[in-house]
């Protein structure tokens, strides 16, 4: 198992987190994972077993390893965290996130312990944003990040009594609310200790009446690197009496793997025990690189939720999906979480409590029409089908890759038409297409076609423009954004910028791209989910850097060797 990985906070800014540093310590000597695929892995040798039989609450509750609301219908939540209570006025906020695509929003709150505690008044004027925004609230409290290792965090027991206070503000939200007891609860020291107060803590509160799911995060500041969530998983699911719990993994740089995250998922699947990844960071660090786009491919996968860390207003602006919160200014980092591959717009489904389905429906659609390709290229190709009908509607379609008994999803889309892009070059595929509605019926197969994708690089460049700029900058280092746009009329794909830096400025980590960099000199390649920049598109690369006394801002810029306009 992954050993010696730590996370630790920093003091925050103001009022607002530093979130997840991992790896501060690295003990060696133990096995390494082994890998696993994302639809077979083995379970553990420890306690994780088939959940125990599942008691239905009144609203969203768990059956069978999964989330499903009052009528039955499966919810896998796609979303975001907001740290309100470092930043009350941004309520705003939740119409912004709603907006990109999300279904759910993680909402930070305070017990009081160590921030000002958000009242009964303001903890409902959320509850009522959320719903009239048509999210599912996951609300947590902060408070007790890092126990036994931050001496300033507060108990799950704490926790719990604030919860109990709030009791008049959450019985009837069933349908729109999971209670997330306490945010990472435990630091490194001693996390076997995780276990006896958390299930106090859930027995505390199913005592006090509350019905609502019941989230629990890993000790290890969320990152369970030592397995004491996943060893002790069963019994603390038993210790709730409805069957209304769900545990949140918390993914940084300690899975940088896609054995380690597939492995982790996969041994909850396994067992039957309900799981979502309650936050995730993608960007690289001085602790590691965490693999956040397997994350979100397995996720997808297993049909699992996911929250990714945050929508603004960090310490660390490295993990803002949004600039000042200003959904028109997304990161490199928001860019992918809303618009990538497996990402929200992609893969989210609006709970049917808000009328996104008809609640009981069980009826599939019709089979999609064999997919025709046009415009293939040596990585990247369009099919489109003859729609699906649906007794309700149907709200999607997922493009599988068929390579014999095996399939792998590997694009949705909301018309009957996708762009499959990051292909190989010279290769055959062969490809089909599922139908869905909105209560997660999903179509029989539609025929199969295959495509083989040309010789050769990419796409010639057509016109193009580059944005840069430094997004912030400290004393020997500074964070940067390029925004590529392509002003021609046709796709460019399998693409590479060139540009030079003046001041001996290197890039040290890079995001939505790979650069490589001889003295001033960078060239740019695309990561896969920006691979293609579509006709009046854009695409977004975001870096970290180390510099001198200057940073000026390089003005010439290549594409696929033409020159673009410097904006």
């Amino acid at each position: 198992m992954r050993t010696g990985r730590s996370t630790r906070r920093t003091s925050p800014r103001g009022i607002s987190p530093q979130r997840s540093n991992p790896l501060s310590t690295l003990l060696t000597g133990l096995a390494s994972l082994v890998a696993l695929t994302l639809l077979s892995v083995l379970a553990p040798a420890v306690a994780l077993a088939r959940s125990a039989p599942d008691i239905r609450a009144t609203g969203l509750h768990i059956s069978d390893g999964r989330l499903l609301e009052a009528g039955g219908n499966d919810f896998v939540m796609r979303g975001v965290n907001h740290a309100h209570t470092w930043y009350p006025g941004e309520t705003q906020s939740l119409a912004d996130i709603k907006a990109l695509g999300a279904n759910t929003v993680r909402v930070v709150l305070s017990d009081g312990h160590r921030w000002t505690e958000n009242s009964p008044a303001d903890v409902a004027n959320v509850v009522a944003q959320c719903k009239a925004n048509r999210l599912i609230c996951v609300l947590e409290v902060h408070d007790t990040t890092g126990y036994g290792e931050e001496a300033a965090a507060g108990t799950l027991d704490h926790a719990a009594d604030y919860w109990i206070g709030l009791k008049d503000v959450l019985v009837g939200e069933e349908d729109y609310v999971i209670v997330n007891i306490g945010n990472e609860p435990w630091g490194n020291t001693d996390p076997a200790g995780w276990t006896a107060p958390t299930k106090a803590a859930v027995q505390k509160l199913r005592a006090a009446g509350f019905e609502h799911t019941i989230m629990v995060d890993a000790p290890n500041w969320g990152q369970d690197w030592q397995g004491v969530m996943r060893a002790n998983a069963q019994s603390v699911y038993d210790a709730d009496p409805t069957g209304n719990l769900i545990f949140s993994i918390h993914m940084y740089s300690v899975f940088d793997t896609a054995a380690e995250i597939t492995d982790y998922l996969g041994a909850f699947v396994n067992a039957g025990l309900p799981l979502l990844i309650g936050e995730f960071g993608g960007p690289a660090d001085q602790w590691g690189d965490p693999d956040e786009d397997t994350m979100m491919a397995a996720a997808e996968q297993l049909d699992l939720g996911y929250l990714a860390w945050s929508w603004s207003g960090n310490t660390d602006p490295i993990l803002d999906l949004s600039i000042d919160f200003d959904p028109t200014r997304l990161s490199a980092w928001g860019q992918r979480i809303f618009n990538g591959a497996n990402g929200i717009a992609q893969t989210a489904e609006e709970a049917t409590v808000f009328g996104g389905g008809t609640p009981g429906d069980t009826q599939a659609p019709s089979t999609p029409g064999t997919p025709a390709a046009s415009a293939v290229t040596a990585t990247s190709a369009t099919l489109s089908w003859t729609a699906a009908t649906d007794n309700v509607g149907v709200t999607g379609y997922d493009v599988v890759r068929v390579s014999g008994s095996t399939e792998t999803k590997v694009a949705a889309s909301t018309t009957n038409s996708a762009t499959l892009t990051g292909l190989t070059a010279d290769t055959a595929y062969t490809f089909a297409v599922y139908a869905r509605d909105a209560a997660g019926n999903r179509s029989a197969r539609s025929a199969t076609v295959n495509v083989t994708t040309d010789e050769g690089g990419g796409t010639p460049a057509g016109n193009c423009s580059v944005t840069y700029r430094a997004t912030n900058e400290w004393q020997g280092g500074f964070q940067g954004e390029i925004v590529i746009r392509n002003t021609g009329t046709t796709a460019v794909s399998g693409w590479t910028l060139a540009f030079a830096f003046a001041d001996g400025q290197t890039i040290t980590n890079m995001w939505g791209g790979t650069a490589t960099q001889s003295g001033g000199s960078v060239s740019v390649k695309p990561a896969s989910y920006t691979s293609t920049i579509p006709a009046a598109g854009s695409v977004t690369v975001g870096f970290i850097g180390s510099k001198g006394a200057g940073n000026t801002a390089p003005t010439a810029f290549t594409l696929n060797g033409a020159s673009c306009a410097s904006s």
